[in-house]
């Protein structure tokens, strides 16, 4: 794939870049290591804050993203996910676009209250997942000129009153993000409408929240649906353990079968309705503290999901979403990390860690019951793969990352992930939540993804070589290449068509102005 000879706004964002770099390489050489530097506040506030000091409490500034994608074999193109990795010559599988994403914000952080308002406007361009007639266009990286990204009051905690009290649109973000998260990769992020009050000690730090689920409308400004409720506590022990953080909690996703009838015409896949549900997540997370165990590092996850939900999808017609029938949830995923450090020292600090992730897939789809386990609201990107193809959901992800950092702006990554279905009686399932499901297929056909129990559990191997260099203050740029090779399950549900690997080439420039 020739990225940049294919696409001239890619050339144009190297231009920037390598504009930047020379600007860096005048303030700190790159044979001189520079030091690490307090967090950056952005330029306007740097120049509003040095020409008065009184105005530390205020934060005015911008984040501007500009990233260009070449997908290769897993495009995400208008046919969706269905026939990734397909060789058949009617299938367009690879797509290159770029993507542009504003987000100016105003907040003042202070007493009796502090806020923030944060608005955002989010592009593609040349993005081949547009077409005119699907509902919302079938693009989920585009919105409009401007949107409200977050919004909210917070009465902060006192030393007398350890409460604190944010209402209005907000982000959510708990643990490594595999269950609540703003998934800021996507060019779209999520929030949350509501309320959320917390109570922290040096002992104790609950979070109790209570939200409904913002959702992203074409063209208009994004709007939260009353019928799609998110709510849960969350809780902290710090000093449980002198070595480790204990953590847990309780998480309720309340969505009423009316909400299939609303208006869903302008909202995008893969969230044009969600499937009726009333799923409740118990879970508990133990996380090593910094250097409680000398170089090593661990975390350890569990969650157990109960309650009942529909299988509804997003290709699911609104008479069948009202006729489905309810399924007993009974579903559970599981977490382990283990890191290690190099000494304080060794050249470009290397740590290398290894994470197993397993989420439980339904063992008979007939039988009235769920174990399909699902992965609720998370930020997925790297966690999984930096290509996106698998969730937490019906998988089992075993995942190798070595870090590197050769100069004290610029980190290394390789990451391999070794990636199954947990069960082949179950779908395989999509970042988004949504399966890989061609019902024209026959059950074994090797003609289309769907349920076929006979074959191989195999989904294949992901590679990722990735790059991060902090230009100067508030620049960011970060590349990655990505390769897929494709395993069982794939050769054996495309046998009849023809399969092949997949590519994933991006290069990404963060401004925080």
């Amino acid at each position: 794939m020739n990225l940049i000879n294919r696409r001239p706004f890619l050339r144009g964002l190297l231009a920037i870049a390598l504009a930047v770099a020379a600007r860096a390489q005048t303030i700190a050489p790159a044979s001189t290591p520079a030091a690490p530097s307090a967090p950056f506040p952005g330029y306007v506030n740097s120049y509003l804050r040095a020409g008065d000091p009184s105005l530390k409490p205020w934060d005015i500034g911008v984040n501007v993203r500009i990233r260009s994608e070449d997908k290769d074999g897993a495009g995400t193109t208008k046919a969706g996910s269905n026939w990734d990795f397909s060789e058949r010559p009617q299938d367009d599988t690879s797509n290159q676009y770029q993507l542009l994403r504003v987000m100016p914000r105003v907040g003042y952080n202070g007493a009796p209250v502090s806020f923030l308002f944060e608005g955002r406007s989010s592009y593609s361009f040349g993005d081949e997942r547009f077409n005119a007639t699907a509902p919302g266009q079938n693009l989920p990286e585009r919105d409009g000129p401007l949107d409200i990204y977050q919004a909210y009051l917070l009465i902060p905690a006192t030393k007398d009153l350890p409460v604190s009290v944010k209402l209005g649109r907000q982000e959510l973000v708990y643990g490594d993000q595999r269950l609540v998260g703003h998934a800021r990769w996507l060019n779209v992020p999520r929030t949350f409408d509501g309320l959320k009050v917390r109570y922290e000690t040096p002992v104790v730090a609950v979070d109790a929240f209570s939200t409904a689920v913002v959702y992203t409308h074409n063209n208009a400004l994004n709007r939260s649906n009353p019928q799609d409720l998110f709510s849960g506590v969350y809780v902290s022990l710090p000093r449980l353990s002198k070595t480790d953080l204990v953590e847990t909690y309780l998480l309720a996703r309340n969505v009423a079968r009316g909400i299939v009838t609303d208006d869903w015409s302008d909202v995008p896949a893969p969230a044009r309705f969600p499937a009726p549900q009333d799923l409740y997540t118990l879970g508990v997370r133990f996380k090593s503290k910094p250097g409680a165990h000398g170089p090593w590092d661990y975390t350890v996850e569990a969650a157990y999901q109960f309650g009942s939900r529909t299988a509804v999808f997003p290709a699911t017609t609104v008479a069948a979403a009202l006729a489905a029938s309810r399924l007993d949830q009974s579903a559970y995923a599981l977490i382990a990390q283990a890191g290690y450090t190099w000494p304080k020292g060794t050249p470009w600090s290397p740590r290398l860690a290894v994470i197993a992730s397993v989420a439980s897939g339904d063992s008979n789809p007939a039988d009235n019951k769920s174990g399909t386990f699902q992965n609720l609201f998370p930020s997925n990107h790297l966690l999984y793969g930096a290509m996106d193809l698998t969730g937490l959901q019906n998988a089992r992800d075993l995942r190798f990352s070595l870090t590197a950092k050769p100069h004290s702006t610029l980190t290394l990554n390789l990451e391999v992930n070794l990636q199954a279905l947990d069960k082949s009686s179950d779908f395989w399932y999509n970042a988004a939540g949504a399966p890989r499901n061609f019902t024209g297929a026959a059950v074994g056909s090797g003609a289309g993804y769907r349920i076929n129990p006979a074959y191989g559990t195999s989904l294949g191997q992901e590679v990722d070589l990735l790059a991060s260099w902090a230009v100067t203050r508030g620049a960011l740029l970060e590349a990655g290449a990505s390769h897929f090779f494709r395993g069982d399950y794939v050769k054996e549900s495309l046998s009849a068509v023809g399969s092949k690997d997949a590519a994933y080439v991006y290069l990404q420039l963060t401004l925080n102005l």
